[in-house]
């Protein structure tokens, strides 16, 4: 791609603080002929929506989308061909500040990367005798404000449908009050083809209910919380302004709850043009919410007034999952819906306060799940690369990609099981599709970061690190979980060790393969004599303690099951409850399985009191919750400083409910070999699980009746397939169609 003779042009005279309108941009020009193929490359330091020729360029929405601008910003091209015409033609487009300028994070600062929206365009046209000629972005560029008066990712964004530019970008349109776009200076990143799939509306969601809690307030129920926008549809008078306001919970009176949203407005506000029905559709920002208060209406409003835009990553639907008991539906619903809230260009915290950061302890944890649901591959491919610009040059990866906090100082960089993102999600995503690529890309970010680990350990034990086990019950603030900070940093340095040996030697590195090996055994020996006791103890006695220790095999093998029986013990001390946080919480299950005790795995999952999964479905949850005490019906909602109802981590069981409900594993990377190995309990006594793996569909379903276990399953042609029966021996499938039945 080239941008020959293309600059970056925008409006210099904009103001940089406080809310600002959004540029409108416009260039004309002769076509002699008809066109025979036209390309439009463009790119934008913030957000941009392109127009030709009166027609906006495509569905997608916050393009191109949001990286590291100080190392890169991405492209993107686009077949335009059938939008031009012989004779006149317009090219126009509108910049929204986006993350590049506008507000990021929690301190209320905005302009981080830069200053001003800025766009860079080259469009190549190809005639049918052969010529070419380009349109690029330069000084010949017209330069306006229009009716967005103001448009940011947290606060919202504010439409004045009387300053509409009609026709602004039509070709033969002549409305006055342009000016020359003015020039900035040269981009000195990278400019790079987008990797990952578009920002786009996916799904639209009908009003479920109105209520009227105040006169002249009414609250819009849709039923499900969600990242995304409003549609609204008004007749109003000239000058009438309708503001709304998103939330995902309502107080006790019916009034919207927006104290967690901390500093984010979260508010779009239209002033109608008058004289019919008006349809709007905000263009630079979004919300997280399933509520909507709405002021400045004239009369009551109908259900159609809005509409909700379900707005996220358009990544394509790999797997599906439902059981007999519809409680676990719901469960398995709020963990899709959570991803596909916070999977919006990047794999985000949360979509409704003044965060929505790419935390990568969140990611890790989450994203073998993820690539359950929907094809992530893309996904997560720009993200590394994000993760890779923001590593040190020691090697400490990021809490966050994009890299926002690491001005705040050297601790936010290199903690355990946030930087462990920098190999476990590579090696996630290879093991799930297949694919070399990600590995070779990563590869010397990923020796960095072990290095560094190595340098910064004391005798291979890790230091103290900032986040622990997050959130766990215990906590007495969210770091400061009973399992200590280094033991957890050990572990994960112990385990990431264990994945780059794996990982080199699929790339064939084989004196790396080595050290690492070595490495690893090093670090299992330190962890043993600095946290384990005779008598298979781990220090911090507490449910994570035990889990990390078995699920990273960090034990040696005598002490294995009487740590294990610790860790039930320790379930049953708690009436068999969880008392995990962010990084023991996805590893409670699957332990429980490994080590035979998947009836235990299912008693936790199907409690319903606090804490547990469930709880949050019981009081009305439609997806999954920051804390397990986000909401208590003693209590009433949770910190208010960091409290988000949309909030995927905990979500991760899904992947422990798909490979042991479900019974759908991979044996070698891209499902090559598969094993097929349900396992029935909790009183379940149906299953149906499929997922749409690089080698065709695969899919499990079984019923339990009578102690009669029969299961259906389908086999993709080429893979070698394993079926195990519960209680039963293991035998080989044939590709396609089998069923089998056993009495249990």
């Amino acid at each position: 791609m080239s941008f020959t003779s293309a600059q970056w042009i925008g409006d210099r005279k904009r103001k940089t603080t406080g809310r600002q309108p959004s540029p409108f941009l416009r260039k004309s020009f002769l076509l002699r002929g008809p066109v025979r193929k036209a390309t439009l490359h463009w790119t934008a330091l913030g957000v941009a929506d392109l127009h030709l020729n009166g027609q906006k360029i495509g569905q997608d929405f916050l393009m191109p989308g949001w990286s590291d601008y100080r190392k890169r910003t991405q492209t993107i091209s686009t077949d335009v061909t059938k939008l031009l015409r012989p004779g006149p033609n317009r090219i126009g487009a509108i910049l929204g500040d986006g993350w590049y300028c506008g507000y990021l994070y929690c301190k209320r600062e905005r302009n981080f990367y830069g200053k001003h929206p800025q766009l860079l365009a080259r469009l190549e046209v190809e005639l049918p005798n052969g010529q070419r000629m380009a349109v690029v972005t330069d000084r010949t560029w017209e330069l306006r404000n229009g009716p967005i008066l103001s448009a940011d990712l947290y606060n919202g964004e504010t439409y004045d449908a009387r300053k509409e530019i009609s026709g602004w970008c039509d070709p033969v349109s002549t409305i006055r009050g342009w000016r020359r776009a003015d020039l900035f200076p040269q981009y000195r990143g990278i400019l790079q083809p987008k990797a990952n799939e578009p920002v786009r509306v996916t799904q639209t969601l009908p009003t479920r209910k109105i209520t009227r809690p105040a006169p002249g307030v009414y609250v819009f129920d849709f039923g499900q919380n969600l990242s995304g926008l409003c549609r609204l549809r008004i007749q109003g008078r000239r000058g009438q302004t309708v503001t709304l306001k998103f939330s995902e919970m309502l107080q006790a009176d019916g009034n919207v709850y927006r104290e967690n949203l901390r500093t984010a407005l979260a508010t779009d506000t239209y002033v109608c043009r008058g004289g019919g029905t008006e349809d709007y559709i905000p263009h630079f920002t979004f919300h997280g919410f399933r509520y909507v208060e709405v002021t400045g209406l004239t009369r009551p409003p109908s259900k159609s007034l809005l509409t909700a835009l379900v707005l996220h990553t358009d990544m394509k639907p790999t797997g599906r999952f439902r059981c007999s008991k519809p409680i676990l539906n719901r469960l398995n619903q709020n963990i899709r819906w959570g991803q596909r809230g916070n999977f919006l260009d990047l794999p985000t915290d949360c979509p409704q306060r003044d965060e929505r950061l790419g935390w990568t302890g969140d990611a890790q944890v989450f994203i073998g799940t993820a690539a359950f649901h929907y094809d992530v591959r893309n996904f997560f491919r720009k993200w590394t690369t994000d993760l890779r610009d923001g590593q040190r040059p020691d090697g400490a990866y990021p809490d966050v990609a994009p890299d926002v906090l690491g001005r705040l100082g050297p601790a936010q960089f290199g903690n355990a099981g946030w930087a462990d993102a920098g190999v476990i999600c590579p090696w996630k995503i290879y093991w799930h599709y297949g694919d070399r690529k990600i590995l070779e890309e990563n590869y010397p970010a990923m020796v960095r970061w072990i290095e560094y680990q190595r340098k910064t350990s004391q005798n291979l034990i890790r230091p103290r690190t900032a986040y622990g086990d997050w959130l766990a019950i215990d906590a007495v603030t969210p770091q400061n979980a009973p399992v200590p900070c280094d033991l957890v940093g050990t572990a994960y340095f112990a385990h990431s060790t264990d994945l780059m040996a794996r990982i080199a030697g699929v790339l064939g590195q084989k004196k790396d393969q080595n050290r690492f090996r070595n490495l690893h055994s090093q670090i299992v020996s330190a962890f043993q004599k600095a946290y384990v006791t005779p008598d298979g103890r781990v220090v911090g006695h507490c449910q994570t303690a035990y889990l990390l220790a078995l699920g990273f095999d960090l034990l040696p093998t005598r002490l294995r099951a009487a740590a294990f029986q610790h860790l039930v013990d320790l379930i049953s001390a708690r009436n068999d409850h969880l008392t995990t946080g962010f990084l023991g919480t996805p590893l409670l299950c699957p332990v429980l399985t490994r080590f035979g005790r998947t009836d235990l795995a299912y008693r936790l999952l199907f409690q319903e009191d606090y804490p547990s999964w469930l709880y949050p479905i019981k009081n009305g949850a439609t997806t999954m919750w920051e804390r397990w005490n986000s909401y208590t019906k003693e209590h009433g909602f949770g910190d208010v400083n960091m409290n988000s109802f949309n909030h995927y981590a905990y979500g991760a069981v899904g992947e422990w409910m798909y490979s042991v409900i479900g019974g759908i594993r991979p044996l070698a990377p891209g499902f090559k070999k598969i094993l097929f190995a349900p396992e029935p309990g909790g009183g379940l006594t149906e299953a149906a699980t499929s997922l749409q793996t690089t080698q065709g569909l695969a899919s499990c379903r079984w019923r339990l009746h009578d102690r009669l276990f029969t299961v259906d399953l389908s086999v993709p042609d080429g893979v070698r397939a394993t079926l195990k029966m519960p209680g039963g021996k293991s035998r080989t499938l044939n590709p396609g169609q089998n069923r089998q039945a056993t009495r249990i």
